[in-house]
């Protein structure tokens, strides 16, 4: 079975930072696109970050220059290094990942990160 594992949230005052991982075990292939994904309470759930297996990246206009998306393929993770937060980006933040050659989508159980002031 494939299993996607998010950490790194937490609750931080406006203007901090943190660092959410996504570590995926359970398969044998290689993962292609990966993307970090966020759903606050009472909205739908929005792209905020993808990269592609050699290092595209794309980002969500909102968070554009204040957050960054990595990936370690030998590791098999995925990081989103969130600065100057804003208590807008408070949300669920869920980790997606697609493995080549497969049709199939994979998601992961989402960590909490929770911008107060």
């Amino acid at each position: 079975q494939v299993q996607l594992v998010e950490s790194g949230g937490g609750l931080v005052h406006p203007g901090g930072s943190l660092r959410l991982s996504c570590a995926a075990s359970g398969s044998t292939l290689d993962i292609g696109a990966m993307g970090w994904y966020r759903q606050g309470q009472g909205k739908q759930r929005e792209l905020v970050a993808s990269i592609t297996r050699n290092g595209t990246t794309n980002y969500a206009d909102s968070v554009k220059g204040r957050f960054t998306i990595s990936r370690d393929n030998a590791k098999k993770m995925m990081y989103l290094q969130m600065s100057s937060l804003k208590p807008k980006n408070t949300a669920v933040y869920y980790c997606n990942v697609n493995f080549i050659w497969s049709s199939s989508t994979y998601w992961g159980q989402g960590t909490q990160s929770t911008v107060s002031s």
